[in-house]
C-alpha cells in the first residue's frame, strides 16, 4: 500500500474482539479473495477481503488468517498464512512479504505458508469442536458470483462433515459496525486527504473544463497525498446528470450556469473517505440554485441532529422524510394537496429524493451494520441527502461523515466547506 504503516494495535484489537465472541473450542479460518482474470491474460486489481484486512492489515493474495484461541499448542492460537515468496515469480510480480514484514503489520507472530498448511490445519481442526467461516453477508451485495470465501465454505463442509459450522460474518457484522479510537483515526486520515482535494477541485472547476478533467485531479491529488486511491469510482455530474445517483460516465463538459456534484472520497489505510458537495460550475449560484441548496443543507444538519445512540435507520430516515416534505413545499417542489393525496408507501417526497440518507462507513464505502437495530455509540456513517429536480435539471447533494459518541455525533467533515458562501469563497480564493 501507498500510505504510511499503520499501528497493528488496530488489527490486535480487532482480533481480540473477535477472539471475544468465538463458542468455546472453536476455530475460525478467513481466506483471501481471488485474483480475478480480466481479458486475456491481465487480472483486475487485487482487492483483498475485507474481513481477512480488518484482522490483519495485510492486503496480499492467497493469505489466510487462522484464529483457534484453545488451540493446545499457544504457537499456533492465531496464525497468519502467507503464499512463500518465490524469486522467479518476483521478477515477474513483485516482492512478497517476509516474516519479520508480515508481524510488523499484524501484530500476529506466527506465520505459515500456504504450500504447508494442508497438513496443520487438519490437526487443528480435528481438535476443534466448532469451525468458523467466512462469506460475503453485506445487505447491499449483489454478485452472485462463486468467489474464494464460498469454494472454501464448500471444501471444508466436504471435508469435515461431522464438525459443527458457525458464520464469521454474523460477529463481524456487529464487530465492525463499531470502530474504535484507532480505526477512526485512520478514516480522519482519508478525510483530510479529501479535504485537500475538494480544496484543489474548487481551484480547477470553470466552464469549459471535462468532468473527465476534473476526476484527473482528484486522483492526482489523492495518489500525491499516499492514499491507496479512491475509495469508490469518483462521481462528476455536471448539469442534469447529477440526478444519476451512480453516474460513472464524466465525460460531459461543465458549463457556465450549470451545478457540479462531485461525490468522492480518499482511501487511506484501507478505510474509506466519502465526500458529496454540490458546487457552481461558474462559482456563483444562482438565486434558484441557492434556495434549492439551502434546502438540502437544511435537511443535512437536521439529519445529522437527530444522528445519535438508540435511533433505528429506519425510523431516523422516516424523520429526514417527514422533514423534506416541509422544506419541497416551502421551495415549491410538492403542494400539500400532493403529501394529503400520497401513497404511503411511495410518499411524496420521494420523486425528488429516492435514496437512503445514510450508510455505514469504514473497510467498505458502504460498510457492515444493521439497518434495523438501534445505532451504537461507535458507528461511523454519513449523512447524504439530496434534492434532485428533473424539470429543472438539477441535482443537488451534500454528504459528510459522522462518528456516533455517547449522546450525538462528531463531524469528521468539519473544516470542509458547506454552504454556499464557503463554497463561493472558497472558489473565488483558489482561482
Amino acid at each position: 500500500m501507498k500510505n504510511l504503516p499503520l499501528n497493528k494495535n488496530i488489527f490486535i484489537q480487532n482480533r481480540n474482539r473477535f477472539i471475544k465472541s468465538m463458542a468455546a473450542n472453536s476455530i475460525a479460518v478467513f481466506v483471501s479473495n481471488d485474483e480475478w482474470p480480466s481479458n486475456g491474460d491481465a487480472l483486475h486489481k487485487f482487492k483483498q477481503n475485507s474481513d481477512l484486512y480488518w484482522l490483519s492489515g495485510i492486503t496480499q493474495e492467497d493469505s489466510m488468517v487462522i484464529l483457534f484461541p484453545d488451540n493446545i499448542d499457544k504457537k499456533f492460537r492465531e496464525v497468519l498464512v502467507l503464499v512463500r515468496p518465490n524469486e522467479q515469480k518476483e521478477k515477474w510480480d513483485g516482492k512478497r512479504l517476509r516474516v519479520e514484514e508480515a508481524r510488523a503489520i499484524s501484530g500476529i507472530d506466527t506465520i505459515v505458508w500456504l504450500d504447508s498448511l494442508e497438513g496443520q490445519l487438519q490437526a487443528w481442526v480435528h481438535q476443534a469442536d466448532n469451525i468458523y467461516l467466512d462469506t460475503n453477508e453485506n445487505d447491499r451485495k449483489s454478485s452472485y458470483l462463486q468467489s474464494r470465501d464460498y469454494r472454501f465454505v464448500a471444501e471444508m463442509k466436504a471435508k469435515y462433515p461431522l464438525h459443527n459450522f458457525l458464520r464469521a460474518a454474523k460477529i463481524m457484522l456487529q464487530l465492525r459496525a463499531i470502530k474504535t479510537k484507532e480505526e477512526v483515526e485512520v478514516i480522519q486520515q482519508a478525510i483530510d486527504i479529501t479535504k485537500v482535494t475538494f480544496d484543489r477541485v474548487c481551484g480547477f472547476v470553470k466552464p469549459g473544463v471535462w468532468e473527465h478533467e476534473v476526476e484527473a485531479e482528484i486522483i492526482h491529488s489523492f495518489l500525491s497525498q499516499r492514499a491507496t486511491g479512491e475509495a469508490y469510482g469518483s462521481i462528476v455530474a455536471s448539469g442534469d446528470s447529477a440526478r444519476i445517483l451512480h453516474y460513472i460516465n464524466n465525460n460531459q463538459e461543465c458549463k457556465s450556469g450549470e451545478l457540479l456534484l462531485m461525490d468522492f472520497g480518499a482511501e487511506y489505510g484501507g478505510y474509506c473517505a466519502d465526500l458529496t458537495r454540490t458546487i457552481p460550475v461558474n462559482g456563483q449560484f444562482s438565486k434558484r440554485q441557492k434556495q434549492v441548496y439551502d434546502a438540502c443543507l437544511h435537511l443535512h444538519n437536521y439529519a445529522k441532529s437527530i444522528l445519535k445512540p438508540g435511533i433505528s435507520i429506519i425510523d431516523y430516515t422516516d424523520k429526514v422524510g417527514e422533514e423534506a416534505t416541509k422544506q419541497f413545499i416551502a421551495i415549491g417542489l410538492i403542494t400539500k394537496t400532493d403529501v394529503k393525496n400520497e401513497d404511503k408507501d411511495n410518499r411524496a417526497y420521494r420523486k425528488y429524493l429516492y435514496h437512503g440518507i445514510s450508510h455505514h462507513l469504514g473497510i467498505d464505502v458502504h460498510d457492515l451494520g444493521t439497518r434495523t437495530e438501534p445505532i451504537k455509540q461507535g458507528m461511523v456513517f454519513t449523512v447524504e441527502p439530496g434534492i434532485y429536480i428533473e424539470e429543472e435539471q438539477m441535482g443537488i447533494r451534500i454528504e459528510n461523515n459522522f462518528w456516533i459518541t455517547k449522546n450525538g455525533n462528531v463531524d469528521l467533515m468539519k473544516n470542509i466547506p458547506i454552504t454556499t458562501e464557503e463554497i463561493e469563497k472558497l472558489m473565488k480564493l483558489k482561482k
